[in-house]
């Protein structure tokens, strides 16, 4: 279960929402699509483009065939008690096979979409169709979207705890701007909202789907909406994988020289941890998105140095200012005693 906390307008983390969805496509698996804001059929015909892998693969592969042949020449040169010993890498630039790249300025061509199979779920057009239900203390219109859920994956055997006789394949479940209004659910809307409940359920409950089907889920929710923490907690615990996406848009980093070359900030607040009590926790905890004239991609931030005079004197000078403060404090608390001044 991925949860994507929101950007504020909803820009980057529907893009990551199509290319997840963009993937099964290309990996032949079903999907199922679930959102009260737009029709499911919109969000399909909006999926980008798989780029060919041949014209990555060779712009990777020459560069890799580059750092094996600088490699080669460099073991010539090192002494022969030096070869054996393992090489640190500072930058992989080796080719990796690992997902698809895809074109954002293209749309997926119709043949593609036709040849997996794909389920539906416009939360207007259920609401219509059938009569006003609540059960189990929970929101009706997530009600409806589990027994939808729970009736694919028995019937499209997908089930774990069932065994099929006709080939496995994996389910990818995609829910759009999950505990908005438009779902029905008011944490969006105060502190203290009457149905503060509903959406824990909720993820109680597709946890457990998941955990017995061959599926993954991938869920956006508004976050900088919800004010209530202690919602926000429960949610991140009932979830595998959270990330959340900061926009620049609006707000003073978008004028700021040093972020010019991104869009937004990534932050990772936690990843799947698998027979173990806690997570792995990356290394790389800075990390920034920006979008391409047709890749979305996600890289390491690197903020450009400073080498202006001015500022480094300036700075200089603060530095200078501050140490002589904290050793005269240092001094009085000594009672003077010199070697105590740090």
């Amino acid at each position: 279960l991925v949860f994507t906390e929101e950007d504020k307008y909803g820009l980057y983390s529907n893009l990551l929402f199509k290319y997840f969805l963009a993937e099964g496509i290309v990996c032949g698996h079903e999907l199922f699509v679930a959102s009260a804001k737009e029709h499911p059929d919109n969000i399909l015909k909006e999926l980008p483009a798989p780029l060919l892998d041949d014209t990555h693969g060779e712009k990777l592969g020459d560069e890799a065939a580059a750092v094996k042949s600088e490699d080669f020449q460099d073991s010539m040169k090192i002494a022969w008690r030096y070869q054996n010993l393992p090489k640190i890498e500072a930058s992989p630039t080796t080719y990796t096979k690992f997902g698809h790249y895809y074109d954002v300025s293209k749309k997926m061509p119709p043949e593609l979409l036709q040849s997996i199979k794909w389920h539906s779920f416009y939360l207007h057009e259920e609401l219509s169709s059938q009569p006003k239900m609540k059960a189990c203390n929970m929101n009706s219109a997530y009600m409806r979207l589990l027994q939808s859920l729970q009736r694919i994956i028995s019937q499209g055997g997908f089930d774990g705890s069932d065994p099929q006789k006709k080939p496995k394949n994996v389910l990818r479940i995609g829910i759009q701007s999950l505990g908005s209004l438009l779902w029905g659910d008011d944490i969006c809307c105060s502190e203290t909202p009457e149905d503060a409940h509903s959406l824990t359920k909720f993820l109680y409950v597709l946890r457990g789907l998941l955990r017995k089907s061959l599926s993954a889920c991938i869920i956006t929710v508004p976050a900088h909406l919800i004010q209530n923490k202690a919602i926000m907690e429960r949610v991140t615990n009932l979830s595998d994988m959270v990330v959340g996406l900061e926009s620049f848009i609006g707000s003073e980093r978008e004028t700021n020289p040093l972020y010019k070359d991104y869009h937004g900030l990534v932050h990772v607040h936690q990843i799947p941890r698998l027979n173990s009590l806690i997570c792995d926790v990356s290394d790389t905890k800075d990390l920034a998105f920006r979008l391409k004239r047709k890749l979305f991609t996600i890289e390491r931030l690197h903020l450009p140095p400073d080498l202006s005079d001015g500022v480094s004197r300036a700075s200089k000078q603060e530095l200078a200012g501050s140490a002589k403060l904290l050793s005269s404090g240092c001094g009085a608390m000594a009672i003077g005693k010199k070697h105590l001044d740090f």
